[in-house]
């Protein structure tokens, strides 16, 4: 019998901590988690900011954000994001010499609730266009 009540007594005392302790985690919200750069030329990097709130009680701490290849750079705080307080996440990608439409995932790891987050850019890679060279007038003499 006294084994039932001291097991009742845990159970009581340790429930509502680990239900706190679960609870207590940030949440990370992304105002947007995809960006079309539309059309961009080969060789130009396009730049975007994501940018991310936490609705969290405790602090937002990314653990790591990991762009999908190698043509995509993130940049990203590794201080901790306070509780109601807004970071960015900056996604840079370098088409180099692609042609194309891409779709590019950069996953975004942390301490929150909702992790992984998954990022995307898409956009349009365009060759540069070539300007139009005018004819040059020689002027070989004679009065012509």
């Amino acid at each position: 019998m006294k084994n039932i009540i001291l097991t009742i007594a845990v159970t009581l005392f340790v429930l509502p901590i680990l239900a706190q302790t679960q609870t207590e985690k940030p949440i990370i919200d992304f105002a947007k988690i995809e960006h079309d750069f539309g059309t961009i030329y080969e060789g130009k990097k396009a730049e975007f900011d994501f940018v991310f709130t936490n609705k969290g009680n405790i602090p937002l701490v990314l653990t790591n954000v990991q762009p999908g290849c190698g043509c995509t750079t993130p940049e990203w705080p590794r201080e901790p994001i306070m509780p109601g307080k807004q970071g960015k996440i900056k996604a840079i990608y370098d088409p180099g010499a692609y042609k194309g439409q891409f779709a590019k995932g950069i996953t975004v790891n942390s301490n929150a609730a909702n992790t992984p987050v998954q990022l995307i850019i898409k956009g349009d890679v365009k060759e540069i266009p070539k300007e139009k060279v005018s004819p040059v007038k020689i002027d070989v003499g004679g009065g012509f």
